[in-house]
């Protein structure tokens, strides 16, 4: 079964109002990024209206049909001779007798959309391990999709403020700025907000903060004082503590740590 493992990806994209004629059927699932536009999703069932970071998992051999309105584009995957441990996955997204549409936030859509064009640049190279590369990019897009995807529309809005968190990490977190923009009082943003992340919109954005400085520190070499600056430390000093209180060393010390010593 691995050994006849199939993937299949595109970028399909149209520029007028299109629609499939009548409803069709593929061996393979289908797993779709509306990354541009709208459009609509259809199956024997229900019909559902489609926007820009709506994912759509179509299990093989069940009759579906798109439409689009306008400026479409689609990032497209086709699994074939699926194995168990990718199957598995799979299971947690969708059902094998019914299709699944999730939506992911706009910040993490945009991270998928790289992590897809990325794939097909891969999958466009000639490559020494091609089964195993194949396999293993099948498995990190799925879980991206598992760790992002919000299958309510509420909590979708409340990504919204974990996205403008992520944007603006060297700003203060205001709650009525945020509960403002999701379009929530004070208190029921912070409910659903703690709800979905399990941590206050200020501890979100105090791990988010750890998060970049530790990606800045391992993967630039950007002095401490700009990456202090840039993560919303107006003192080196305050950003050093608040980085030895959380990881028990110095950002310095820390980025030492994380180097190869050649020689």
């Amino acid at each position: 079964m691995v050994d006849q493992f199939q993937i299949r990806s595109f970028i399909g994209m149209r520029s007028d109002d299109w629609a499939d004629v009548g409803f069709h059927r593929h061996a393979t699932l289908e797993i779709s990024l509306l990354m541009e536009g709208r459009g609509i999703f259809e199956w024997r069932e229900r019909k559902i209206a489609l926007q820009a970071g709506n994912v759509v998992i179509v299990p093989a051999r069940m009759d579906h049909r798109f439409e689009g309105a306008g400026h479409n584009r689609y990032g497209v995957l086709h699994l074939e001779h699926i194995p168990p441990a990718i199957g598995k996955l799979l299971q947690r997204l969708a059902k094998a007798d019914r299709p699944a549409v999730f939506a992911l936030s706009r910040l993490d859509k945009d991270r998928f959309e790289r992590l897809f064009r990325e794939w097909l640049r891969l999958q466009a190279s000639p490559l020494k391990e091609k089964l195993r590369a194949h396999l293993s990019w099948a498995e990190v897009l799925i879980l991206f999709l598992l760790e992002h995807m919000q299958t309510d529309q509420q909590a979708l809005t409340i990504t919204k403020a974990a996205d403008y968190i992520r944007e603006n990490l060297q700003h203060g977190v205001q709650m009525s700025d945020l509960a403002v923009l999701t379009g929530f009082s004070e208190t029921g943003f912070r409910r659903l907000f703690e709800h979905m992340y399990h941590m206050s919109p200020k501890r979100y954005q105090q791990q988010c903060r750890m998060s970049e400085a530790k990606w800045l520190l391992s993967s630039s070499e950007k002095e401490i004082a700009e990456i202090a600056g840039q993560l919303g430390f107006s003192r080196l000093h305050s950003f050093s503590q608040w980085f030895k209180r959380a990881e028990g060393v110095s950002p310095t010390e820390w980025r030492k740590l994380q180097q190869v010593h050649f020689g």
